[in-house]
């Protein structure tokens, strides 16, 4: 972060001088910028250069740029352009001769942060130049961060809403908490995504999938498959149908054969004592109680995309009165015993969840869960994780 004037004080009476790049090839013209600085004592420690193609590579490690518009290697705007197209580049304050003053003018025009004229400056006057250009960048970023982030946020609120949607179920015995971390942690989202519906029978229909890939494409597929299978539900098809509409959904809309998505699709029963599973490449729930264990998952089809006719089977699961669930993207189960070690999976992840639960609560449990799949894999995820917690509470 480039000082403030206040800092540059500070600085001053600290010995601290502020790197300043001046950017001119007449020499009387660098021995008249030089002496101005010093009779005012600026905190500067100034390097020239007397062309653009060296200030180009000087700029990144400079607070502020002095540049002479009439250099050999420029013409016209050329070399301001030149150095405002470098990111993280320094401000910059042109200098400009009486008779061409009118470019100085341009010249803050295209982006520049103010000029000078030449012989009509004093040393205050160029040192209080100097800066306001700094300030104003600083400003300029810190806005340029905020919007950014505002942005991100939007975004983020956008893309939640399509993976991450509000569950359409009403049963106050039956509750749900949802963790999502992306794998990139500048990443807003991935390709992982859920959806709960309860239908007129009284079944809650679940469902966890996970896009393999990262990135807004992922994203934007992953929210086209959940749409689809909420609507599928809602109109009435048959579960035994969902997932070979669902393929043809990501067949079309998918950019590269090579994708595809794995899925765990639920339907609780109305009695809410049992289940049935069906799953396309995706790793079973957990049961977390009355016991903890995962669910059985020998019948796993291939996940959506693979094969050019679906193949799935479905396995009915006892739950009993009283229970609870965690369904998990295979981000949380692909995390490793340390680097280069193996695949955690439920065995290595079930024995971290049975000293949390139920002892750290629903609340706790998710967020706790992840930092100890991380600490045990040496590192951030680089997958994508999405947790589904689902308990079962009965009536009072």
């Amino acid at each position: 972060m480039r000082p403030s004037a206040a800092e540059g004080e500070a600085a001053r009476l600290a010995g601290v001088s502020w790197p300043l790049l001046l950017v001119e090839d007449d020499d009387g013209d660098a021995f008249l910028v030089s002496a101005l600085l010093d009779e005012v004592s600026a905190p500067v420690e100034v390097t020239r250069v007397r062309t653009v193609a060296e200030a180009v590579l000087r700029t990144q490690n400079t607070a502020c740029v002095l540049l002479d518009l009439g250099l050999p290697d420029s013409e016209g705007l050329s070399a301001l352009d030149r150095l405002l197209s470098i990111d993280g580049g320094a401000p910059v304050v042109v200098l400009t001769g009486l008779v061409d003053e009118h470019r100085g003018a341009e010249a803050v025009a295209a982006g520049a942060q103010d000029y000078l004229v030449k012989g009509q400056v004093d040393g205050r006057d160029l040192v209080r130049a100097v800066r306001y250009a700094i300030e104003r960048e600083r400003a300029d970023t810190a806005a340029r961060a905020l919007r950014e982030s505002e942005l991100r946020a939007d975004e983020k609120a956008r893309l939640e809403r399509g993976l991450l949607p509000r569950p359409l179920m009403d049963d106050a015995t039956l509750e749900h908490r949802t963790r999502y971390r992306p794998g990139h942690r500048q990443a807003l989202l991935g390709g992982d995504f859920y959806d709960m519906v309860s239908t007129r029978d009284g079944t809650v229909h679940v469902l966890l999938g996970d896009v393999c890939g990262h990135g807004p494409d992922e994203a934007a597929l992953g929210v086209s498959l959940r749409i689809a299978w909420r609507t599928l539900v809602l109109a009435g098809v048959p579960d035994a149908d969902r997932l070979g509409f669902l393929q043809e959904v990501l067949v079309s809309e998918r950019e590269h054969d090579e994708i595809f998505a794995t899925v765990c699709a639920l339907a609780i029963a109305p009695d809410r004592r049992s289940l049935r599973m069906t799953l396309a490449g995706h790793p079973p729930p957990a049961l977390l109680s009355p016991r903890v264990a995962a669910l059985p998952g020998e019948v796993v089809g291939p996940a959506l995309g693979i094969l050019d006719e679906l193949v799935s089977g479905e396995v009915t699961v006892e739950l009993g009165e009283q229970w609870a669930l965690l369904l998990a993207t295979d981000g949380l189960l692909e995390g490793r015993d340390g680097p280069g070690g193996e695949p955690l999976g439920w065995e290595g992840v079930l024995p971290e969840v049975a000293d949390l639960w139920p002892e750290s609560g629903p609340d706790d449990l998710l967020d706790a869960l992840i930092d100890r799949v991380e600490e045990r894999n040496g590192g951030p995820l680089t997958d994508d994780v999405a947790l589904l917690l689902l308990q079962r509470v009965p009536p009072a």
